[in-house]
C-alpha cells in the first residue's frame, strides 16, 4: 500500500465548499480562501475517521491488537535476558527506521518536503516519545500494578478532555455513554494490591497524560496540516527516537548489565554452527515485531483516530486477562473480574455501533 502527502492534501481541498472562491487579486479574497484551507485541513482528522469504511479500521486495529500482545509478551521473554529496557527500545526503533527505509526505497511512499520548523515539530514529537517512556516506566516503580492499570484506564477519559480542549472536538452522546462500561469494567478487571503514594499517583496521571498527548499528536502529524504518511512519520520519528534512547540506556548505565556472552558465543569449543545466541535472534524477531506495532499502531490512529486507539489499550488489557484465565491460570475468576470482562465486551460492542460504524 501506498500513501502520499498529496493524496490528504487533495482529501482535504475536496472538502472546500464549492463556493469557495479559486482565484482572485483581492487580499481579502485571498485571506477568506486561506482562512477556508485552514479550515478544511483542520477538519481532515475527524472526516478521514468517519470517510474510511469501517472494515478498513477494524483491520487495522485487529492488526494493532495482535501484534500488541504478540510483542508484550515477546518483551517479557527478552528483558529476562537482556536486562536494557532504554536499549532494547532503542533497537525498536532502530528496526523500525530500517523497516521503513527499505519500503521508501520500494516505493511505498515519498520523502514530503519539510521546513526547518517541520524538522523542529518532528524533533519536539520524539523527545515526547521517550518522556512517556521515562513517566511510564518511573510511575510503574512508585505504584502497584493493579493502580498503574487503574490509572491507565482512564486514557479515553483523558483523550476526549484534550481533544476537547486542544481541538474543541466533541463526539455523540452515545459516545461518551459507551466509555463508561470501558473504563469501569477494565478496572475492574484489574487484581492485586491497590497501594500508592501521592507522589506516585501525580507522576501516573502525568504519564497517562503525556501517553494520550503522544496518541494524539500523532494523529494530528499524520491528519492535521503536515498531513505525513504513516510510514514517513515512522520513518522520521525512529531516526530521533532511536539517538535518544540509545543516548538514555548508555547514561543510565545499561550497558554494564548486559553480557557480551548473551548475543555472542566466545567459547572456543562451542562447536554450534551460529556464532550469535538464540538471544540474538530474538532480538531481532523482537525488532520485527516492533516494526509492525509501529506500521499498524500508526495506520490504526491515523483511519481510526486517537479515541479509539484509548479504547483499544483497555481491550487489549481485558482480552489478555481473558487468555490468562484460559490458558495460564494467572488469575483468578471471581465476579469482579467477570464483570468487569463483560462491562467492557458491551461497551465496546455500544462504542463500535456508535464511533467506529458512523459515517458523519
Amino acid at each position: 500500500m501506498s500513501y502520499s502527502k498529496q493524496e490528504d492534501g487533495e482529501v482535504a481541498m475536496k472538502l472546500l465548499p464549492e463556493s469557495s472562491p479559486r482565484l482572485s487579486t483581492s487580499s481579502t479574497v485571498a485571506d477568506d480562501l486561506e482562512a477556508n484551507n485552514k479550515e478544511a485541513i483542520d477538519h481532515t482528522a475527524v472526516v478521514l475517521e468517519y470517510q474510511t469504511p469501517a472494515g478498513v479500521k477494524y483491520a487495522w486495529l485487529c492488526a494493532l491488537l495482535v501484534f500488541g500482545m504478540l510483542l508484550t509478551v515477546h518483551n517479557k521473554f527478552i528483558l529476562e535476558k537482556f536486562p536494557c529496557p532504554w536499549l532494547l527500545t532503542g533497537i525498536h526503533s532502530i528496526f523500525s527506521g530500517i523497516g521503513t527505509f527499505i519500503l521508501l526505497k520500494l516505493g511505498y511512499f515519498k520523502l514530503s518536503k519539510l521546513s526547518h520548523r517541520d524538522h523542529l515539530v518532528l524533533i519536539a514529537y520524539s523527545v515526547l516519545f521517550s518522556v512517556n517512556i521515562f513517566f511510564s516506566n518511573y510511575s510503574l516503580s512508585l505504584v502497584s500494578l493493579a493502580f498503574f492499570q487503574i490509572i491507565r484506564n482512564t486514557s479515553p477519559i483523558f483523550t476526549v478532555l484534550l481533544e476537547r480542549l486542544l481541538f474543541s472536538r466533541s463526539y455523540h452522546l452515545a459516545t461518551y455513554i459507551a466509555l463508561v462500561p470501558i473504563v469501569l469494567g477494565a478496572g475492574l478487571t484489574a487484581s492485586g494490591d491497590f497501594h500508592f503514594t501521592v507522589f506516585g499517583l501525580i507522576i501516573s496521571v502525568i504519564g497517562v497524560l503525556l501517553g494520550v498527548l503522544k496518541i494524539i499528536v500523532t494523529n494530528r502529524l499524520m491528519t492535521g496540516s503536515l498531513a505525513l504518511p504513516s510510514l514517513e512519520l515512522i520513518y522520521r520519528m525512529s531516526i530521533y527516537a532511536s539517538i535518544q534512547t540509545i543516548v538514555i540506556g548508555v547514561y543510565a548505565g545499561e550497558l554494564s548489565n548486559l553480557d557480551p556472552t548473551t548475543l555472542w558465543r566466545t567459547d572456543a569449543n562451542d562447536e554450534s554452527t551460529f556464532p550469535v545466541t538464540s538471544t540474538a535472534f530474538s532480538l531481532l524477531g523482537n525488532g520485527l515485531l516492533a516494526l509492525l506495532l509501529n506500521i499498524s499502531s500508526f495506520q490504526a490512529n491515523k483511519v481510526a483516530g486517537s479515541l479509539a486507539i484509548t479504547v483499544w489499550g483497555n481491550v487489549r488489557q481485558t482480552l489478555t486477562l481473558i487468555l490468562g484465565i484460559l490458558f495460564l491460570g494467572d488469575f483468578n475468576l471471581n465476579i469482579q473480574t467477570v464483570s468487569g470482562i463483560v462491562l467492557v465486551v458491551v461497551g465496546c460492542a455500544f462504542y463500535s455501533k456508535t464511533e467506529l460504524d458512523s459515517k458523519r
